[in-house]
């Protein structure tokens, strides 16, 4: 019961239903208004009641739109934006440019968070200002500005609320500009620019504001794909590396949130919390920044989240286990839902004030059902200080709290020795019993109190709910594979050798009739005995997944597809936290590069493998004449995968498990990707190789937003090709419509094992994808040597005249700091070969046939065939960001390797039809 003269305002929330989202948000916008003695009423953020609703919200609807509009982005609220629509190849994608007008503004921030640039929110304008020309000064109502009028003055009040809204010549608030393209973005894009923003380690937003629609988005399915890995400690002091999505991974949490004013930065407290020793890293905006100032038009009511992860080294981890952090952009009374969520869901609550007025006591007087734990932070210089006294004697007793919740920041000599006392409670209340959370359970009490979770959708939960009746059937991944992907087990092994063996007796000088029919009849043997088999329940279900015909959900049941078996498949393998984006090694010394073939995970290319195979067995007894055309049951497969890989799925071109090309499959595929690109069908083929864990994969991920696998012990062991689309406008200058990427996975190891088969399968492999190529890129592990399967494929391609355009890479995986090669890597890299190199030769009989490879690769490494990437991370993961060097380099790559395209210094672009027969003749 409320206590005669307060009201009880916590008994609100729970009356509130997700059906009533309307009234939820007005409750979150409402404004206390005082009445007579300790009455009140409830009153909209515009100042309305209940009678006037017709009214509501005309400013804020305005506000939002004009956002939009001076971004470029109201085009885009009925159909959205979508990832490919971002990925796209434009003349933008060679130079590096600065943002000239607001609308440029959102492209440049896809382009460089794509790039994992660390300067992605800097949204500074190049204006092309008259010599009296002059931005106009605007007045700021950031929470990290201080601005102190009397909160009884309902005049100082008005004017501060609705600043103008940013003109072409005024710089957009960041924060702005990110709610407004999550708001114009599909579901895709925002869980890539949430990704994105995770390796950039910004804060990430967790509740998305948007006044306009009358509610606000929790956003869970957007973090869906973050996967970190954090060094657990063990009891007794033993300890391992854990790897787990943010979603599931339950940890302490504690918010930060403003009252009224406050002269103490949020962010900048939470930025100097989260970073160790005096480096400090800017994850969360904050005043200081450039634009930091700017006001703000939208983001208020927006919530962020942040984690740290401890590493395992004592002088770094600040705490012993995850702790997240959540950032309320604005003020508490203003964003009452908002503040509602957080006191459910965090361990302890952080309010920053200078002034505690009678609206605010009433405001959290309403909590004190709460079990959360609450903390203030005051400034002893501003303020009433004998109010702030009387209402804190008031709260003590409700809150439940005491006088060492009760903080002050003296000033800013004294910040050091403040962060270290909140770590402290932090830490304090993290070892006690406390509410530990996951974001899905966050999501829960969202819903609870009338959010919408963007992750509700019908065509997600379907999607779900159709991943979920083939991963609960999975208890071991190995069985599974035995059980219900029947077709690629030994039969396809088998058929995969007798297919080499039939080919290489076509290159053969008079190859003996009787040998070449015995092969034939055992393929058709195999084939027959795979094409006896039925699709098993697993394949039908995915096969009905990926045939919907909504591409919504055909996206989502993907993307569920890979979560769900990665948790269910088997165990995460346990990394060291380099691992986050690429393989290092645990030492600082090379990787064992000789080391087998890694366990492969069960995967969602192992589904379009067994799909491949009922689709090559069917053709090649088609082609036998031992089934008729018209009794083919699975000849729609290629369609259904060409339209996975125009949305951007890697597909396998070198099955990992037998490393054999499926011919029929992969030329099937192509024929239906040409039918479905009509006349856009020009390609470019650019291809990466090098050994596990030189960072290829992260390379064109970086380069291209692509999505492979990366990480030597966890991905896939095949090679996996993707399309990106050139935009139209850039095609003809260009010169190709698309370009096909392909990353050789694990394919190449870097041993020479020149007495068995395995060198030899590896050089067949390398030659035909740089065969396949207009452009190679070649990651190297070690400065001196090429992997000798590689350098083998030169040697093969240098004698038949086809030789891609190439450019070597050698990634620093060791040394952040280090910005280029030493003169000695240079020389090295110029020396006539090492052993490995002179063994390869030796091997094609060509003992000088590395000096024609040395013309041909080191002529000139002026004109930059020779690449030195710096290394990838700025600091020590799992809290490192991608550092700046290296994301700076990797974009001058990628403008050289378009560049070369466009000026014809690749071989000769393809077409589709074109690459079908070098697919069957390599």
């Amino acid at each position: 019961m409320a206590s005669p003269g307060h009201p009880d305002l916590g008994e609100v929330a729970p009356e509130i239903k997700p059906s009533e989202r309307r009234t939820a948000v007005a409750i979150a916008d409402l404004e206390w208004r005082e009445m007579e003695g300790d009455d009140c009423e409830f009153r909209y953020g515009d100042g309305t009641n209940e009678a006037q609703d017709n009214d509501f919200p005309t400013v804020e609807r305005s506000r939002l739109q004009e956002m939009l509009s001076l971004l470029g982005l109201e085009t885009y609220q009925v159909q959205k934006l979508s990832l490919q629509d971002s990925l796209q190849i434009s003349f933008d994608s060679m130079k590096n440019w600065a943002p000239q007008v607001p609308k440029d503004l959102p492209w440049n921030f896809l382009r460089k968070l794509q790039a994992l640039n660390a300067e992605a929110r800097n949204t500074t304008m190049v204006l092309d200002l008259l010599p009296d020309a002059r931005p106009v000064e605007k007045e700021s109502q950031m929470e990290e500005e201080i601005i102190y009028w009397d909160p009884a003055d309902d005049i100082a009040a008005d004017i501060y609320s609705f600043s103008e809204l940013p003109t072409p010549d005024t710089p957009v608030n960041p924060l702005d500009l990110l709610c407004a393209l999550l708001l114009s973005s599909d579901s895709f894009l925002q869980q890539e620019i949430v990704l994105k923003m995770s390796l950039c380690q910004f804060a990430l937003p967790l509740v998305l504001p948007d006044s306009e629609n009358h509610y606000h988005t929790f956003l869970l399915w957007a973090m869906r794909g973050i996967v970190r890995t954090w060094w657990s400690q063990l009891p007794r002091g033993l300890g391992s590396f854990r790897e787990d999505s943010v979603v599931l991974s339950r940890a302490p949490t504690f918010a930060f949130v403003r009252m009224d004013v406050s002269s103490n930065s949020k962010s900048q407290l939470l930025n100097a919390i989260l970073s160790p020793g005096h480096r400090q890293w800017d994850c969360f905006w904050h005043r200081d920044l450039n634009l930091g100032t700017n006001p703000r038009e939208i983001a208020d009511g927006l919530v962020e989240i942040s984690w740290f992860f401890p590493s395992g080294r004592e002088d770094l981890d600040i705490f012993p286990e995850p702790v997240a952090f959540l950032n309320l952009r604005g003020d508490i009374g203003s964003h009452w839902l908002q503040f509602k969520l957080l006191t459910e869901i965090s361990s302890a609550v952080f309010i920053l004030t200078d002034n505690i007025s009678k609206k605010e006591y009433k405001l959290l007087y309403s909590m004190k059902e709460s079990t959360t734990k609450y903390y203030f932070i005051l400034s002893p210089y501003r303020g009433k200080r004998n109010t702030n006294l009387r209402f804190l004697n008031k709260l003590i007793p409700v809150l439940k709290i005491d006088h060492s919740h009760v903080l002050v920041k003296v000033s800013s000599t004294d910040s050091e020795s403040f962060v270290k006392r909140i770590r402290a409670i932090i830490g304090n209340v993290a070892r006690a019993p406390c509410r530990r959370l996951s974001v899905e359970d966050m999501a829960h009490a969202a819903r609870k109190l009338g959010l919408k979770v963007d992750e509700d959708c019908e065509e997600c939960q379907k999607a779900k709910d159709r991943m979920e009746r083939i991963t609960r059937k999975i208890k071991d991944s190995d069985a599974y594979r035995r059980d219900e992907l029947r077709l690629q087990g030994d039969p396809w092994k088998k058929a995969a050798q007798v297919e080499k063996e039939f080919c290489q007796l076509q290159w053969a000088k008079d190859p003996p009739e009787k040998h070449r029919a015995e092969l034939r009849r055992r393929l058709l043997e195999l084939r027959m005995q795979q094409n006896g088999q039925d699709p098993s329940s697993g394949v039908q279900e995915f096969i009905s997944g990926i045939s919907s015909p909504s591409p919504g959900e055909k996206q989502y049941f993907l993307r569920w597809m890979e979560w769900g078996l990665a948790r269910v498949a088997q165990p995460r393998l346990r990394q060291p936290p380099e691992t986050l984006l690429t393989l290092r090694p645990k030492h600082g010394g090379a990787a064992d590069l000789g080391e087998q073939l890694w366990p492969e995970p069960l995967g969602v290319e192992h589904f379009l493998r067994e799909m491949g195979q009922f689709y090559e067995a069917e053709s090649c007894l088609v082609e036998a004449g031992r089934l008729p055309a018209g009794q083919r049951r699975f000849a729609h497969f290629p369609g259904l995968a060409s339209e996975l890989l125009l949305t951007g799925l890697p597909l396998e071109l070198i099955d990992g498990s037998t490393l054999s090309t499926p011919v029929r499959w992969v030329t099937g595929l192509l024929k239906e990707l040409h039918v479905r690109l009509e006349r856009r069908s020009r390609l470019v083929v650019l291809s990466a190789l090098g050994v596990p864990g030189t960072g290829k994969s992260t390379l064109l991920n970086t380069m291209f937003g692509l999505r492979f696998a990366t990480g030597r012990s966890c991905g896939p062991r095949g090679a996996f090709m993707q399309l990106i689309t050139v935009a139209e406008g850039f095609s003809q200058d260009l010169g190709c419509d698309h370009i096909l990427v392909i990353d050789s996975g694990g394919l190449i190891g870097g041993a020479l094992t020149s007495a068995g088969d395995r060198f030899e399968l590896e050089a067949s492999l390398a030659t035909l994808l740089m065969g396949l190529s207009n452009v190679t890129v070649v990651s190297l592990a070690e400065t001196r040597d090429i992997p000798p399967a590689i350098l083998h494929a030169f040697l093969r391609l240098e004698k038949t005249g086809h030789m891609p355009n190439y450019q070597f890479v050698y990634q620093n995986l060791h040394d952040a700091s280090a910005s280029g090669p030493r003169p000695r890597d240079k020389r090295q890299l110029l020396d006539p070969p090492g052993d490995l190199s002179r063994a390869a030769a030796q091997m094609e009989k060509q003992g000088d046939g590395f000096r024609a490879l040395a013309g041909l690769a080191f002529c000139d490494p002026e004109k930059q065939h020779i690449w030195h990437i710096p290394g990838l991370w700025h600091g020590a993961p799992p809290m490192a960001a991608v550092s700046l060097a290296y994301s700076e380099a990797i974009f001058e790559l990628k403008r050289c390797l378009l560049e070369n395209i466009r000026n014809g210094l690749s071989n000769q672009n393809k077409n589709i039809q074109q690459l079908i027969e070098l697919v069957r003749r390599l």
